[in-house]
């Protein structure tokens, strides 16, 4: 539940922060303070964004200027040198194209905030023009009736800000980064995350804690919607660490056919991420593919496609992206709002089952229970092939408030899984003298998420009955936290 309360906070923090902005940069645009905007629930959030179907990602930062994906983070700042930004130019192109939304990266891998940042850190301040980009985007996105989204990585090589070198005092720098964002420029509607527990970046979601990035944006901005790019890591059919699920389609990351959650698919335009010297001449994404491969279909399964279009390094789209755009934009019209979705329970804490002890009613040979709750949606523990019912026992350190309990199967994983092989199971726990239900349910999809009153336990256990029609159950892991509600 969100609290108004909360945002009068940020009223007074905005106040504070004006007198800073004015001194940042002429071209920081005027505050606007969102308590005038009332929270809304996330369910509706989620909605509405879903109904925007079609936005913009624009990937324009150092690595624009080094011909890389990644810049590199011991390059001159000086590189970044955009010689006639026209951010009024890419809110016209994406118009054209009929969306409704953009995504500017703020600061990428390689750690360059494009905005006037304030953290000491190496910036837009130390470069030859000190244009503050963010500033110049959102004030063309809004005047031209298009809502605003923000990418940062939280993986920052120039800061050294990666696995196993974390340190408050970066964590401190990531919150002061992503205060400024959501302070000075008004309202966000969306921040895409990037770099934070990926096989990539291997920075983890307790190495710097998600929970508590995530109620900081929720804190500054109420009505702005989280959209983590971790489909890697995490099963596609849930919300885990993500208000809006994001499939990032170049790294084969694809949208189920049966998808029901609030969702966005990022795919190019060009070949890659950021403009290079080659796209001058490069083929780009067909409108047919674009269209009818890719908007119409994810749009039908509750996902908006996000498709990015680079700038290059005068700051301008280059001529054939402008015009392939407005070819988009002939080829699809806007069809109003999304399909209903249902609410889903978005996972924002650290899983308390995770690498604690745990016992299980039978495991054949090396299959041991610990692979249900070691943190890796890849790995399986399922019984014998005669112990019916089954049930996987966890013993937490000490008794623990949880209110959310998560099972996931492999279902779709591997070739022959392809449904759930549980006819039922029920999550209980143990009140000192019997096993008391929790919450239960009948063939699972990959993915059972339930959402309980809290309650505090130190043993905690699933118990289910195998599909006699099928193989053996697989177990991929198992869920405890104790959510904010």
């Amino acid at each position: 539940m969100r609290n108004f309360h909360g945002s009068w906070r940020l009223l007074l923090g905005a106040a504070a922060m004006a007198s800073v902005s004015m001194t940042i940069s002429s071209e920081l645009p005027p505050l606007t303070l969102q308590p005038t905007t009332p929270a809304k629930s996330l369910h509706q959030l989620q909605q509405e964004f879903i109904d925007l179907r079609f936005g913009m990602f624009i990937h324009f930062n150092m690595a624009t200027f080094q011909d890389r994906e990644w810049g590199d983070p011991n390059g001159p700042v000086s590189a970044f040198d955009p010689t006639n930004l026209d951010t009024d130019q890419w809110a016209a192109a994406a118009k054209s194209a009929g969306m409704t939304y953009g995504c500017l990266t703020t600061k990428h891998h390689d750690g360059f905030p494009i905005w006037p940042t304030k953290t000491k850190v190496a910036s837009i301040l130390q470069t030859p023009k000190k244009i503050d980009v963010v500033g110049r985007y959102v004030n063309s996105f809004r005047k031209a009736g298009l809502k605003v989204g923000l990418y940062y990585s939280i993986l920052d090589l120039r800061n050294d800000i990666r696995h196993h070198n974390v340190t408050p005092a970066k964590i401190k720098l990531i919150k002061d980064q992503l205060t400024e964002l959501l302070t000075n420029y008004g309202q966000i509607d969306m921040l895409i995350f990037d770099g934070w527990d990926a096989p990539w970046s291997r920075i983890t979601y307790t190495e710097i804690p998600f929970d508590e990035i995530y109620q900081l944006v929720k804190k500054l901005q109420p009505n702005c919607v989280i959209s983590e790019l971790n489909a890697s890591q995490y099963p596609s059919s849930a919300l885990y660490y993500s208000d809006i699920k994001a499939f990032e389609q170049n790294a084969g990351q694809k949208l189920p056919n049966d998808s029901k959650i609030p969702a966005q698919s990022c795919v190019t335009l060009t070949d890659g991420w950021f403009w290079k010297q080659s796209d001058k001449d490069a083929e780009l994404k067909s409108v047919k593919q674009v269209v009818d491969e890719w908007l119409v279909p994810q749009n039908e399964r509750y996902c908006n496609l996000i498709l990015n279009a680079a700038p290059n390094r005068e700051g301008k789209l280059a001529p054939n992206i402008v015009a392939r755009l407005a070819e988009i934009g002939k080829a699809w019209k806007h069809s109003g709002p999304a399909p209903k979705i249902d609410e889903s329970v978005v996972i924002t804490t650290t899983n308390l089952a995770t690498g604690l002890p745990i016992h299980a009613s039978s495991y054949p040979d090396t299959v041991g229970p610990d692979l249900s709750n070691d943190g890796d949606f890849g790995s399986t523990w399922y019984a014998d092939n005669n112990d019916e019912p089954a049930w996987l026992e966890i013993t937490l350190p000490k008794p623990t408030e949880f209110n959310t309990l998560v099972l996931v199967e492999p279902v779709g994983k591997f070739h022959d899984y392809q449904k759930s092989r549980i006819t039922d199971y029920k999550w209980q726990y143990w009140d000192g003298k019997a096993w008391v239900d929790l919450a239960s349910g009948n063939t699972p999809s990959r993915v059972q998420i339930h959402a309980i009153p809290k309650v505090k336990a130190e043993r905690v256990r699933l118990f289910f009955h195998n599909d006699p029609k099928q193989n053996t159950a697989h177990i991929a892991e198992l869920g405890i936290y104790n959510e904010p509600r």
